[in-house]
């Protein structure tokens, strides 16, 4: 196995960095959606606007969970450069995989969340089908 040096960490660090980013400005968007949804469905309690909500309600949980995990993912960056900095270079090695893995299973998150955000515009697109043909 090949030893880790600071510099490994620390591509991912930028990486995760910028991701967890994203997953920010997408929770900000979502949380302007939640209270213009809010006042939509106290005038008009439509079945189209209780989807939306049920499918928002899933996409911040899992935006939640995606941020969850890519911070997990960076505070075993920083675990790892540390173990690597006070001479504990196997430790490092296992830390870092877990990091990997974590970040793996963040990016999977933000697939499943990106599916779940095409559906939302579904549910918009069928409703004014409906309402152009009826």
């Amino acid at each position: 196995m090949q030893e880790l040096t600071l510099v490994t960490p620390t591509f991912l660090f930028s990486a995760v960095s910028l991701i967890l980013l994203a997953y920010t400005n997408r929770f900000l968007s979502y949380a302007q959606l939640v209270r213009s949804l809010k006042d939509r469905y106290m005038e008009d309690r439509s079945a189209l606007t209780h989807a939306q909500i049920m499918n928002l309600r899933k996409r911040l949980s899992l935006t939640r969970s995606m941020q969850f995990f890519g911070v997990a993912s960076l505070l075993l960056c920083v675990a790892t450069m540390f173990l690597i900095y006070i001479g504990l270079q196997v430790i490092s090695v296992y830390v870092f995989g877990v990091a990997l893995l974590l970040l793996i299973v963040s990016l999977a998150l933000s697939v499943w969340e990106i599916r779940v955000s095409t559906k939302s515009l579904e549910i918009y697109l069928s409703d004014m089908e409906r309402k152009s043909n009826g």
